[in-house]
């Protein structure tokens, strides 16, 4: 698995869940062309292009493309932006009854090392903290984040310390993972909810 501290970009479900098999790090997800109305989604691509940085990881396709200048220009001016290409590969995804418009895979359908090398040629570098504690769902929902009656007021409340949209518990969980460690994270909560 290779540990990235950026947030990588794509444009689908199917993309992030074959990302999240190869890669260890927050995946945000376009939903293709709503990302040029999703207001939620403009504002996580901001926070992390301003922090971390994001690599943006589009299908080879004209659509890909044209979602790939839009994030560019969501994060703005001097953000941290990285581009990761995958290579035009032609066929058909599995679970998919016909091939793409153009033909070619998506990055759902582009093998491991492939996805390791478009990485590699981005120029970013693994994760320096990747062997850190993790904050688990279930340490998440023990702090009141999930499955309360107050959740929804305590996340909102984290998203506000940490700068990042209302988000739910499971977003929230990941960036929160991939900002801070499981100390800095305890701390941010007994500074917030703690008499």
């Amino acid at each position: 698995m290779i540990h990235i501290e950026q947030a990588i970009i794509v444009e689908g479900k199917y993309d992030k869940i074959h990302l999240s098999q190869i890669v260890d790090a927050v995946i945000i997800v376009t939903n293709g062309f709503g990302v040029y109305k999703d207001k939620d989604i403009q504002a996580l691509i901001k926070h992390y292009a301003r922090t971390t940085g994001i690599v943006i990881m589009t299908d080879s396709d004209s659509a890909g493309s044209m979602i790939r200048g839009r994030v560019k220009s969501i994060a703005g001016e001097g953000a941290k932006v990285y581009n990761a290409y995958i290579p035009e590969v032609y066929g058909k995804e599995k679970r998919k009854v016909c091939p793409s418009k153009e033909g070619k895979l998506g990055v759902e359908g582009i093998e491991p090392r492939l996805i390791s090398e478009a990485l590699q040629r981005c120029g970013i570098s693994a994760d320096s903290r990747k062997d850190r504690e993790r904050i688990t769902m279930q340490q998440f929902i023990l702090d009141g984040f999930s499955g309360g009656k107050n959740s929804a007021e305590r996340r909102r409340k984290l998203c506000e310390a940490l700068g990042v949209p209302r988000v739910s518990s499971k977003a929230l969980l990941e960036i929160v993972n991939s900002v801070m460690s499981a100390d800095e994270y305890g701390e941010l909560v007994e500074k917030l909810y703690k008499p």
